[in-house]
């Protein structure tokens, strides 16, 4: 007989009620109590519930409101269990409605023949029930005095039994499902969470399609999940293409099952799929026409003089941040100007206080250099995640921006500066370390700065802002891919829906702008451009997103028009590369941003997206007036990833925003 396989046990919670209906034939006043357990069982993640042995007899259980005791004790009957069985459990409620306040005692259903033994048994048995998470489509959480969830799984003729959490616990439930799943509020039910999971194996292989080509194809998958959105789309096509033909079969998958893998590659995408209840609501908004606006000349140095008082305090701050997303910078100003939008620098600061700051983080930064500098060969070797920082650190600095001729050449002091930085911020966040995409960020500050110090506080506000696009999960790139689909889903449904029905409908040709915002599509003078306009956090929240969409927008017309499929929409999109002109683009999105406003009835997931909702807009021209601008300006630094970082008051200045 072969052995059960092993599992891991990542959630378990007792006490778990099922609450039989009346068309079952379980008596409808009997409660199921059960085990929930969440477990890793082959390499795959299994939701499972198993009924205890006895029921619960509601007769026998309180509940108290949440100003009693949170303290549950679960108590078996003495009669009912040998003396070495008689346990009993104490645990916190987490639940805020309703606690169980006494003992709730378990007893066996009578039964007057063996028949009725094996009938409550095989009744038991058809209530438990064990699926994948990669089968789950969504997950509702109610209250109804105490909180009960409702799983769906994609397979929407296999209902399952709503899950009452009496005992609490529910909460730690989600917990632990959102370490393998994205959970997803619907834009139709709050309390609807929509769920999409990774690929396991793919999950961690998006970075390796690029180099290394002598590795098998099993190895590849094996490794991090970066380097192909760095070097070049037109690889990750043939390479996926090359997997999914198989090492015998000789004749193409069609393109959906490709499409399929690449939305597991970037986990969570799987839900721009799902037909969203109550999406049609959004789709069907007219916007009306997009606004003309006009781009305007760089700051100079006198414009920015004219903004600083006598001690060096900035003022008219909003006003500035508004002259520099109109037109940006000029190129003698930005290692000035670069430090105050990434927030190393306080607007409000005066010359001796940044004196003061620079000394200070000048010895902050040298003492953690100090730390890997001082590390021997003898230690390194016994430290395998700084041995491997360093190595990939390495191997990056020698590709990154090798044809600017601040990179350019054989031990060019730039690479070295570059490298010493990347060490250092290794020391700074050791969670994080050093991924492949980081030098990409860096690249361009210590362009600008010319100094190893100002370039890494600088980077290091940078990383504040994109810190998630980099961790393990890639939260930042699920939210921010999700995101970008519900707006180019209420700006153009006709385009949206051509993605779809091309399996492209995942945006995953989008991922390489997202994650090093734009870096390898646009010369490195655009990029500096470019970033110090969203670094001014300028007309709305996520306005690299609307970026994203004016893109598509001049696109579109050639995509459909020539009706491109799978393969030739990621190998025109990739094309795109160093062919785009910023400043049309900035004002294509700009004008986006501004018919998205003006829309009267905006959803309210888009207006929380780019960070003005619905009644911030309206109570904007009463509450903050012609002052709206100033509104936006205050925030120190561009927010990222989907997430907010600052007050409504501000957002609500920011959805006031007038070019």
């Amino acid at each position: 007989m072969a052995a059960e396989p092993a599992f891991k046990v990542i959630f378990e919670h007792e006490g778990v009620f099922l609450h039989p209906s009346s068309d079952e034939e379980i008596e409808p006043d009997f409660l199921v109590s059960g085990t929930l357990r969440i477990l890793e069982k082959d390499a795959e993640i299994v939701v499972e519930y198993r009924p205890l042995e006895d029921g619960v007899d509601p007769s026998n259980m309180l509940c108290a409101g949440k100003d009693s005791s949170s303290v549950v004790e679960w108590a078996q009957c003495p009669g009912d269990r040998p003396q070495s069985q008689q346990l009993l459990e104490a645990q916190l409620s987490y639940e805020t409605e309703w606690d169980m306040v006494n003992a709730v005692s378990f007893r066996k259903r009578r039964s007057s023949n063996m028949e009725g033994s094996l009938n409550s048994s095989h009744e038991r048995s058809r209530l438990a029930f064990a699926f994948s998470v990669s089968d789950l489509r969504s997950v509702t959480v109610r209250e109804e005095g105490w909180t009960f969830i409702i799983l769906q799984l994609k397979d929407s003729s296999t209902p399952l039994p709503h899950l009452h959490f009496h005992q609490g616990g529910s909460r730690a439930f989600l917990d632990s499902l959102r370490r393998f799943a994205l959970l997803t509020e619907s834009p139709s039910d709050h309390t609807c969470l929509l769920v999409s999971t990774p690929n396991k194996a793919l999950s961690q292989s998006f970075e390796n399609l690029l180099d290394d080509n002598n590795f098998g194809l099993v190895h590849k998958f094996k490794r991090d999940p970066y380097v192909t959105t760095l070097g070049g789309f037109s690889k990750v096509t043939n390479y996926l293409f090359d997997a999914l033909r198989g090492m015998e079969e000789q004749q193409q998958r069609p393109p959906e099952e490709v499409a399929d893998l690449l939305g597991e590659v970037i986990p969570g995408l799987e839900i721009n799929q799902q037909e969203e209840p109550g999406f049609e609501v959004i789709t069907r908004i007219d916007l009306g026409t997009r606004p003309e606006v006009s781009r305007k000349s760089p700051l100079t140095a006198d414009d920015w003089a004219r903004h600083q008082d006598a001690d060096g305090r900035m003022k008219d701050v909003p006003d500035l941040k508004h002259a520099v997303f109109k037109g940006g910078l000029c190129h003698a100003l930005r290692k000035e100007a670069w430090k105050f939008l990434l927030g190393y620098y306080p607007w409000e600061s005066t010359h001796e206080e940044r004196k003061t700051l620079q000394r200070e983080k000048t010895d902050e930064y040298f003492r953690m250099k100090l730390q890997w500098k001082s590390v021997s060969e003898e230690q390194e070797r016994r430290n395998s995640r700084l041995r491997d920082y360093r190595s990939l650190i390495e191997k990056d600095v020698n590709r990154t921006d090798r044809t600017n001729r601040f990179y350019e050449g054989i031990d060019n002091p730039g690479l070295v500066l570059l490298h010493d930085i990347l060490m250092t911020y290794c020391m700074y966040d050791f969670d994080l370390g050093y991924v492949q995409g980081m030098s990409d960020l860096l690249s361009p500050i210590l362009y600008v700065m010319e100094n190893e110090v100002e370039a890494f506080w600088c980077f290091v506000a940078f990383m504040d802002q994109m810190h998630e696009n980099f961790e393990e999960q890639m939260q930042g790139m699920k939210t921010q891919l999700i995101q970008l689909s519900s707006l180019l889903r209420l700006l153009d449904l006709a385009f949206w829906n051509y993605l779809e029905s091309q399996d492209s409908g995942y945006l995953y040709f989008c991922f390489r702008w997202l994650l090093i915002r734009f870096k390898r599509e646009l010369s490195f003078v655009d990029v500096l451009r470019l970033w110090e306009v969203m670094w001014t956090g300028l007309p709305c929240e996520n306005f690299h997103l609307l970026v994203c969409c004016a893109i598509l927008d001049s696109e579109k017309q050639k995509i459909m028009e020539e009706n491109y499929g799978f393969n030739e929409i990621l190998k025109h999109i990739n094309e795109l590369s160093m062919k785009l002109d910023i400043e049309e683009i900035l004002q294509k999105a700009e004008g986006i941003c501004l018919q998205i406003r003006s829309c009267k009835d905006l959803p309210r997931p888009v207006a929380t997206i780019l960070g003005f909702d619905v009644e911030s807009r309206r109570a904007g021209s009463t509450d903050c007036g012609s002052a709206a601008t100033s509104g936006a300006a205050r925030r120190e630094v561009g927010v990222s990833n989907g997430h907010s970082r600052e007050s409504s008051c501000e957002q609500s200045g920011r959805g006031a925003f007038v070019s």
